[in-house]
């Protein structure tokens, strides 16, 4: 049997993670992307080799393995800010000495996994205009059968833009409850 734990951070709390992802973010302008990803991808995969894993920390990983995926999407080009957001994540949660470090048993991944989820709450409306975006994308073939790829291309790109303005209009307008 499970139990449920309900928590509530005051915007002092969100404060702590602020300053954290700040210093994280400060580190990802002068890094190189690739790097941060494959940094990422090699904690993901020390992590899963854990034995065992706690359940609160696997059921977030689809999660980064998605973020992952939409950073490293050529069509999607996922735009500066945004980029910075998750790479800045990836940057806090690869650090073994955060908040609460992740050598800890059974909560040395807790900051980790509440980050995520606010990063998860804040990438609301990138995460559906890129679920969008894929769906639209995966049925182009059936949509258009012309095979022409230059058509393909600019068709995604209109496609992209709208869905990026989409985004941008939807995430100005919840601004004053982001963690960013």
């Amino acid at each position: 049997m499970g139990v449920s734990i309900s928590v509530d951070l005051t915007d002092r709390d969100l404060g702590f993670f602020r300053h954290a992802v700040q210093k994280s973010r400060n580190a990802v302008r002068h890094a190189d992307e690739q790097e941060i990803i494959e940094a990422i991808g090699s904690v993901l995969a020390a992590i899963r080799a854990e034995s065992p894993l706690p359940d609160f920390v696997a059921r977030r990983l689809p999660d980064l393995d998605a973020m992952i995926a939409m950073l490293l999407d050529d069509d999607w080009r996922l735009p500066k800010l945004e980029r910075e957001r998750l790479l800045a994540t990836f940057v806090y949660f690869g650090d073994p000495e955060d908040l609460i470090p992740d050598d800890i048993p059974a909560i040395g991944f807790l900051d980790d996994v509440i980050l995520i989820e606010l990063l998860m709450r804040d990438l609301k409306h990138v995460r559906e205009a890129y679920r969008d975006f894929c769906a639209y994308r995966d049925g182009y073939p059936q949509r258009y059968r012309d095979g022409d790829a230059n058509k393909r291309q600019r068709r995604l790109a209109a496609r992209r833009r709208a869905l990026h303005a989409r985004m941008k209009r939807r995430e100005k307008r919840d601004a004053r409850t982001a963690l960013w």
